[in-house]
């Protein structure tokens, strides 16, 4: 009997740890289980958010600066740089606000124009890249022909020193006068050497000089001035700068910004196949490419 009831109790004993295993090992994964089974579908990995566009502040004239600036606009949206075109009909502004910092760059200028800002306002701007030219040229509402200018005619040219220079320079290359060529692009109406036919040269703001036509015999006129007035260079035009002018337009901008992310994207998309396409065929040879 005794034999009997130590068998029972042993059995009851064997059963009693097995089923304590069974429920340690039925339980104990699931409760810890975070990797596999349902736990892992429960924990994915979340999508980076995208990354805010960056803005990038350009000052330009109105024609043809911002009109081309405009045509990279999806470009440059499709790399994240956000353009905001500033337009500025005068040629101080821009460069006074990009040093500020209230640009980040503009596009109106050539170099010869910033080199003598920046030395006449002790400003420290920098070239970053040329995007085209705006052959500068000579027009009247009275003559057909240049040979028509009576002596003593009135001439106005631009009063910024760099534009006053350029248009001198295309008055001596059609023999009106003769310059001192020591000056180079710096020369001034002070350095007229000689003026046989005893021309009188005004000098007034760029801007204004479309309409002060009538009231002239011939005015030297920026491109970008002509086509706002509704001019065409390679039709109105006495006579005009040819394509390998050395006033090559430029986007400008501060030291410490012109190798940025986004200038460097900014010229890129402005010298590209499509743009010089866009150029030839909205200005049709009144501006010219000037980035190969």
């Amino acid at each position: 009997m005794k034999k009997s009831l130590f068998i029972v109790f042993a059995l009851v004993l064997v059963l009693a740890g097995c089923g304590q295993k069974g429920t340690g090992s039925t339980n104990t994964p699931a409760a810890n289980d975070t990797t596999g089974g349902a736990g892992n579908t429960q924990t994915e990995k979340k999508e980076e958010p995208a990354a805010e566009p960056i803005t990038l502040k350009v000052g330009a004239s109105p024609v043809p600066h911002a009109e081309i600036l405009e045509s990279v606009i999806p470009v440059l949206k499709e790399q994240g740089i956000n353009l905001e075109i500033s337009e500025f009909t005068d040629y101080v502004l821009p460069n006074v606000q990009l040093y500020e910092k209230q640009l980040d760059a503009n596009f109106f200028q050539h170099v010869p124009y910033l080199d003598q800002f920046n030395k006449d306002k002790n400003y420290d701007l920098v070239q970053v890249a040329g995007v085209h030219v705006e052959p500068f040229g000579v027009y009247s509402s009275k003559l057909k022909s240049i040979d028509e200018l009576q002596d003593g005619a009135k001439i106005a040219i631009p009063n910024d020193p760099s534009n006053g220079g350029r248009a001198l320079l295309l008055l001596a290359q059609h023999g009106l006068i003769t310059l001192d060529e020591s000056k180079g692009v710096e020369v001034t109406v002070a350095d007229i050497k000689d003026n046989p036919r005893n021309f009188e040269i005004v000098e007034l703001e760029a801007a204004t000089l479309p309409r002060v036509l009538d009231e002239v015999a011939i005015a030297t006129i920026n491109t970008n001035y002509a086509l706002e007035a509704g001019l065409n260079p390679t039709e109105d035009a006495l006579f005009i700068e040819d394509k390998d002018s050395p006033y090559v337009n430029i986007v400008a901008a501060r030291p410490d910004n012109k190798d940025s992310e986004a200038i460097q994207k900014l010229v890129a998309a402005l010298q590209t196949p499509e743009v010089e396409k866009f150029i030839n065929e909205k200005y049709k040879g009144a501006v010219v490419p000037a980035f190969k």
